[in-house]
């Protein structure tokens, strides 16, 4: 299959699951374990489906990375075990490592929490012509600190500041920033991997049951099932609330690994192919550069 015919069926793929501003959502109407046309039977289609778009998604990147101009960042955000580093591992495999930077935000440091929440992900923002991937992201602000509000009176703010309106002024916040971005040329991606309750739990069994998985799992990722309804509400709110034109939000249902590495795929080469990637073009005077130093290594 040629490139633009993979672009073409990523952008027809991809669109199901993309919620921009004004787009009517709610996260019960997402399935986690839709598949679209797929079945269980054609899983081997969908992986060989998944090769070719990550091929094609390296020849992307190349010109990307050639072209210098644009930065692109995907945001990962889910519950536990809901296939994040399986989707970057896969989806990414065809990438040349020197083109892309990934980086998981785990609980703030010192450090972090002597500067505003989005400090730390601000200093590691992608360089023109690289990939950028966050494996979770700022929207923790909106997400487990507002589910655990102890996190919130450890962030040092001035107790004026921290009203029944924070919420919204983080949306507000980020909208302001994500804009900010593209204007700046790095162009925003945001992925939900929406899993269910169901098969979260059967896949915190399997990694206790499993002991080349034991090191994924924490007890406290199972405590965290105690809060599951707060945590829907606030990523329903919170996509609600940052979805844009420029920065969409995919909601990408993921019960099935091998669908939901299809989804991500689909979105991030129609994402790069809008962006109109080529190679630099030699100017004449590189022309005959060229020209002079084949000419010379041809008599030697």
């Amino acid at each position: 299959m040629k490139t633009k015919k993979i672009i073409h069926a990523a952008g027809k793929f991809a669109e199901p699951f993309r919620v921009e501003k004004g787009k009517r959502f709610r996260l019960k109407d997402v399935d986690p374990g839709d598949t679209l046309e797929f079945k269980d039977a054609d899983k081997p289609r969908a992986k060989e489906a998944l090769a070719v778009g990550v091929q094609a998604l390296a020849e992307l990147q190349d010109r990307l990375y050639a072209q210098d101009k644009w930065a692109v960042l995907l945001i990962f955000q889910a519950m536990d075990a809901a296939g994040k580093d399986g989707a970057i591992k896969h989806v990414m495999s065809g990438i040349n490592p020197q083109g892309c930077q990934v980086f998981s935000f785990k609980a703030p440091s010192a450090e972090d929490l002597d500067h505003d929440y989005l400090w730390r992900c601000m200093k590691v923002l992608p360089n023109r012509g690289h990939i950028g991937i966050f494996n979770r992201s700022y929207y923790e602000e909106t997400l487990v600190v507002r589910v655990h509000p102890e996190f919130l009176a450890k962030q040092k703010l001035p107790s004026e500041l921290v009203t029944k309106k924070i919420w919204k002024e983080r949306f507000e916040d980020i909208r302001n920033f994500e804009q900010y971005l593209t204007r700046n040329g790095v162009v925003v991606r945001k992925f939900f991997l929406h899993v269910s309750k169901k098969e979260q739990k059967r896949r915190f069994l399997e990694r206790i049951d499993n002991a080349e998985k034991n090191w994924k799992f924490s007890a406290n990722d199972a405590a965290e099932r105690e809060h599951w309804d707060d945590y829907m509400e606030a990523y329903e709110e919170m996509i609600q609330s940052t979805a844009s034109e420029e920065a969409p939000w995919y909601v990408v249902p993921a019960d099935n690994k091998w669908f939901t590495r299809l989804v991500v795929a689909a979105a991030v080469i129609e994402t790069l192919a809008s962006l109109g990637l080529n190679y630099p073009e030699v100017g004449e005077a590189k022309i005959k550069e060229l020209a002079a130093a084949k000419r010379a290594l041809l008599k030697k």
